[in-house]
């Protein structure tokens, strides 16, 4: 078995890539330029419907784990479940096979998705977190790669819409857009609320991640959790309750 550090990044690369950071399961197996991708309703099923589709892939695209160079994950933020299945899985099939891991920002999907609809490159992403939050980041794509220029955080509402306020954003991508509606302030900003081919963009951002060399061990492998608490007091949800009422 070759050490992933000694495998050979001059022929294009043979990727599987998953993620479950929304409701949404998708996963893309990449055999160079060719790539079978696949999305399921996934939420609490998250963990039931991961690997059925993992294996169907790699058998529609004639792979077995063992002929891969790496897995790519997607490691949030998002759902607390469904990062931890995400991982999890990457893991488990990473060491088994002994293959390295790439960590994927699941923002960062939104922003390629908002790009291969729109030609989007310089955006806000903003996903819902649910109780009044969102998950939020500011993207700017460059040679082929997104950098953040906000990285990734847990954004209460009001915080947003201030930061939204002193710099307007010129396009917003993701599910706050629908989830919150006229409560976030997007302005005159291009709205891209739905993503089109999730796992076409996962496989995108695999691939380029594994180009520029960013496998590392299984072990180091770790989701991105935004979020320490999973509820709202009874207080606080009275509060947003006050703060929803008010015209």
């Amino acid at each position: 078995m070759t050490p992933f550090n000694q495998r050979d990044h001059s022929r294009p690369p043979r990727l599987l890539a998953l993620d479950t950071a929304t409701e949404l399961v998708a996963v893309a197996v990449v055999d160079g330029g060719r790539v079978w991708a696949g999305e399921e309703a996934g939420g609490l099923l998250a963990s039931q419907r991961l690997l059925p589709l993992v294996f169907t892939l790699l058998e529609r695209a004639g792979l077995t784990l063992a002929e891969l160079d790496a897995i790519a994950f997607g490691r949030g933020p998002g759902a607390f479940t469904g990062l931890r299945t995400a991982c999890s899985v990457a893991q488990g099939l990473a060491f088994g096979a002994g293959l390295p891991v790439l960590a994927i920002d699941s923002l960062a999907l939104v922003a390629d998705d908002a790009f291969a609809q729109q030609g989007a490159t310089d955006l806000w992403v903003a996903m819902d977190a649910r109780m009044d939050e969102v998950y939020a980041a500011a993207y700017r794509r460059t040679d082929d790669h997104w950098r953040a220029s906000h990285a990734p955080a847990l954004w209460p509402l009001a915080a947003l819409n201030e930061q939204w306020q002193r710099e307007p954003p010129a396009c917003v991508a993701g599910s706050a857009l629908d989830a919150f509606g006229l409560r976030l302030h997007s302005g005159a900003a291009l709205r891209v609320p739905a993503a089109r081919d999730r796992a076409a963009a996962l496989a995108r951002l695999a691939r380029a991640a594994w180009q520029r060399s960013e496998a590392v061990d299984a072990a180091q492998a770790l989701p991105l959790y935004l979020r320490d608490k999973v509820a709202h007091t009874t207080a606080e949800r009275a509060a947003i309750a006050a703060t929803k009422a008010t015209p």
